[in-house]
């Protein structure tokens, strides 16, 4: 079995983590949150990518055989940076799910609901451009959703009030397909459908995200064989206890059976693991 690294600016990564334990649980994970420093999506590109590239840098000298880098803002800013330094390794992205949404939409009107940083992304506009004129895309910045999660206020009246403020331009424009552009979003869902209605599909990558990383640890021929008791590591720039509590939270998936340890990283990363 592998050691894979998932890193995200904050909690939003662990819907990526969720599903990777619930698609490949025969795996060790090692879990980096760089809570610190969230929300990515209000910083510069030059510091997201610089930034990104050292964390994932300090997570494959910790021996992780495969990286997930779970977080919109990151992917979008730094992904290519990341794989031309860490070449041996798979390293896989989060994209926003539009070209899905966009072959879903029955209207051809399709809300995108993420950072700035993402929407503004080269990367992000590149992929737009390929898809088809007659998809409109209703692109909207969350601003503040994120300190909110980061915070376990999931459910609280700010959250649903902020929510909608974003939403409702989406709601004005009758788009009938959803696609939440960062990983934190998925922690909204109740939210979400609450206020959309059941009747607007809303797409989420991680089942994707998740797909290409077995292609990857397949392609590299990294062993998928339990040795021992499987092992989760929780590693944040902020509160390792405050990311074991919102880890246990939010995941669904069966964690009875891990090793779970967790602890406060310097800023630095050096030694993550010591």
């Amino acid at each position: 079995m592998a050691l894979i690294g998932v890193f995200d600016s904050g909690v939003g990564g662990l819907s990526i983590l969720d599903e990777a334990l619930r698609q490949l649980p025969n795996h060790d994970y090692l879990y980096f949150a760089d809570s610190a420093n969230a929300p990515y999506g209000e910083r510069s590109a030059e510091w997201i990518a610089e930034r990104s590239l050292s964390i994932c840098q300090s997570l494959a000298d910790e021996g992780c055989q495969a990286i997930v880098v779970a977080c919109n803002t990151a992917t979008a800013e730094a992904i290519q940076s990341i794989r031309a330094q860490l070449k041996t390794i798979p390293i896989i992205g989060v994209e926003p799910g539009i070209k899905p949404a966009a072959l879903q939409s029955e209207k051809g009107l399709v809300g995108v609901l993420a950072t700035e940083a993402t929407l503004k992304s080269d990367k992000f506009n590149a992929l737009l451009a390929t898809l088809p004129v007659d998809c409109r895309f209703v692109k909207q910045a969350g601003a503040g959703l994120v300190p909110l999660i980061e915070s376990g206020q999931l459910h609280a009246p700010e959250t649903a009030a902020l929510l909608a403020q974003h939403l409702q331009p989406m709601r004005a424009a009758g788009i009938d397909t959803l696609v939440l552009g960062c990983t934190h979003y998925p922690f909204l869902m109740p939210l979400i459908l609450n206020q959309l209605g059941s009747s607007v599909r809303v797409v989420d990558t991680s089942e994707a995200v998740i797909r290409q990383l077995a292609r990857q640890l397949e392609a590299h021929r990294i062993p998928t064989e339990v040795s021992g008791r499987r092992s989760l590591l929780l590693l944040s720039t902020a509160d390792g206890t405050r990311l074991h509590s919102m880890a246990m939270q939010l995941l669904n998936s069966n964690t009875a059976e891990l090793r779970i340890d967790f602890k406060t990283v310097g800023l630095d990363q050096t030694a993550l693991c010591r």
